[in-house]
């Protein structure tokens, strides 16, 4: 695969924006009527960044993974949290051997896209095992420690109307996905087309009804990665970056601001997005459109306020449209 070194020219550029974007039309074909959507997941996978995804069941959350892992060729695993599952459940144990020996068997974790499926209703020892994977790309078994995949990401599932049973995220752990992607429920005419495809032999279960050919446009995770960090991002649009972060943290709406980690996050999502829409360069418009979902999950809005309906979504417009863009 081809290294930042072979990167940069506006052909290169225009090669692997059409790579991302026949990725989003293959993803738009199986999960139908959530472009925006899939363009978020899209762009968060080529910035290397975990993501948490919120949406009540049969919203094809785990279609939508299932999908991205089928087009890009990718090991997808699937972990189903419960509240009595174990650190070593997903990380993996090591096992006597007939030679007396000890012999590592990797758990779950060890593939490239896994959907952690309900993350909260997992109990803290497991959650912050998956911290560390997340945050080290690595998993650490009685003192040894071991590498995941390059292409290792974490997609989170959590539902947002059932709170019996859960254990809410910290703020740490919030704080390492790159964004929080919300799914709603589908128009009416995409719904019907979701029975339309049912009826022309369409099955969830089965990747092999998808119609998805592995390995789309040719260019391979690690070629996008490299290119999205070769996107050119000015000065200016640095201090907008960080002027939009911290005002986070002295809005009076809002009891938490975000890190900057938050900041990191907001930048690389930007330089993908631009990577999308064919530029070399990152424009406000592009820190603007995915300012959400990467901050909605890294504040708190005040109490009160929330009792009046105010959300972290309204918080944040209210700070964009506060701070200038640079012209």
């Amino acid at each position: 695969m081809g290294g930042p070194e072979a990167i940069g020219t506006v052909g290169d550029i225009g090669r692997h924006c059409k790579a991302a974007n026949d990725l989003v039309a293959a993803l738009g074909g199986v999960v139908l009527g959530q472009e925006p959507v899939i363009r978020e997941a899209v762009a968060a996978l080529i910035a290397r960044g975990h993501v948490l995804l919120e949406g009540v069941p049969g919203t094809a959350k785990t279609l939508l993974v299932r999908s991205l892992s089928l087009s890009l060729g990718l090991e997808f695993r699937r972990i189903q949290f419960t509240p009595d599952l174990m650190p070593s459940d997903i990380t993996g144990v090591n096992q006597l051997t007939a030679l007396g020996t000890f012999s590592f068997r990797a758990g779950p974790i060890f593939g490239d896209l896994i959907l952690g499926d309900e993350i909260n209703r997992a109990p803290a020892k497991t959650q912050a095992a998956l911290l560390e994977a997340m945050q080290e790309r690595s998993v650490t078994v009685d003192g040894v420690s071991h590498p995941l995949s390059p292409a290792f990401t974490v997609f989170a599932t959590q539902n947002p109307i059932e709170f019996e049973g859960t254990y809410p995220l910290p703020e740490a752990e919030l704080d390492r996905f790159l964004v929080k992607i919300v799914l709603g429920y589908p128009a009416a005419e995409t719904e019907q087309g979701v029975l339309h495809r049912v009826l022309s032999g369409f099955e969830a279960d089965d990747p092999g009804s998808y119609g998805i050919e592995p390995g789309v446009g040719g260019v391979g995770l690690a070629d996008l990665r490299a290119a999205a960090r070769q996107v050119r991002v000015e000065a200016s649009l640095v201090r907008y970056v960080t002027t939009i972060v911290r005002a986070t943290r002295t809005t009076p709406s809002l009891t938490l601001g975000a890190s900057p980690r938050g900041s990191v996050a907001l930048l690389k999502l930007a330089q993908a997005t631009a990577l999308l829409d064919g530029r070399d360069y990152v424009v406000p418009d592009d820190v603007k459109s995915v300012a959400p979902a990467v901050l909605r999950h890294r504040i708190s809005v005040a109490p009160e306020l929330e009792l009046e309906g105010v959300t972290p979504d309204a918080a944040l417009a209210a700070i964009l449209e506060q701070v200038e863009a640079p012209r």
